[in-house]
């Protein structure tokens, strides 16, 4: 079906990310750089990212709407996550610190106010999605979770990610190494401890193993520790 769609003239375009926060439904990520149309089945051709853009890069067109690339919108999501801090791409990948608020939810609702306190300190979590560089890495002590670990032990936030920057990941699932990613992230920030906890599975051992090549990449003698997690959420070892 023929409609409107945006066009980025890359050449205009500085890189600000304006049009990205203008653009409610996610169809405008930072590559290189530059402002590019990640999805074209998101956008919906309102143009709210058109007055946005304090250059004039952006204008429309008429046209079909290509087929959704899922691996090229994921490499480029990654890419842009390693590269800057800015909030670009997929809006769930801008990096943050998490502000705690003091609790409370509207009346006859759930009780947040008793509810157990997240301990999350920043966003985002996934290996794959986290800046190599952000100013939360300064001093931090650092949790590399299996993403299972969590859903197994109840008491996951308050026993290994209270005080912590927690970064997670799937061995199994997830595509590539990550030893490069944290050896990159142990290098380049003040690190003051690596903790890493992992479910007692034979595959989820890789995250543990890529801390351990991390670590001895990085040059860096940090304390760390291993916990392994029964499937129960017992710990075993650690």
């Amino acid at each position: 079906m023929i409609r409107k769609i945006i066009v980025i003239d890359e050449e205009k375009c500085d890189g600000c990310g304006i049009c990205i926060n203008a653009c409610e439904e996610g169809a405008i990520g930072l590559v290189e750089g530059k402002a590019k149309l990640l999805r074209d089945d998101y956008c919906d051709g309102f143009g709210n990212c058109l007055p946005a853009c304090p250059v004039g890069a952006i204008t429309f067109t008429q046209r079909e709407a290509l087929a959704y690339d899922e691996e090229a919108v994921k490499k480029n999501i990654t890419k842009q996550a390693e590269q800057t801090p800015l909030p670009c791409g997929c809006p769930g990948a801008s990096s943050k610190v998490l502000k705690k608020s003091s609790g409370g939810g509207a009346p006859g609702r759930f009780d947040f106010a008793a509810a157990p306190k997240s301990q999350l300190n920043q966003w985002p979590v996934q290996i794959k999605l986290i800046p190599i560089s952000a100013p939360y890495f300064e001093n931090a002590h650092l949790l590399v979770a299996a993403d299972c670990a969590a859903y197994a032990n109840g008491n996951f936030h308050n026993e290994f990610m209270k005080n912590k920057i927690t970064i997670i990941g799937c061995p199994k699932l997830d595509e590539g190494d990550y030893t490069k990613k944290l050896t990159e992230i142990i290098t380049q920030n003040n690190i003051k401890s690596v903790t890493v906890v992992r479910m007692e599975v034979p595959c989820c051992f890789g995250i543990e193993n890529a801390v351990v090549n991390a670590l001895k990449n990085s040059s860096k003698m940090l304390p760390w520790r291993s916990v392994v997690l029964s499937l129960e959420g017992e710990v075993m070892e650690g």
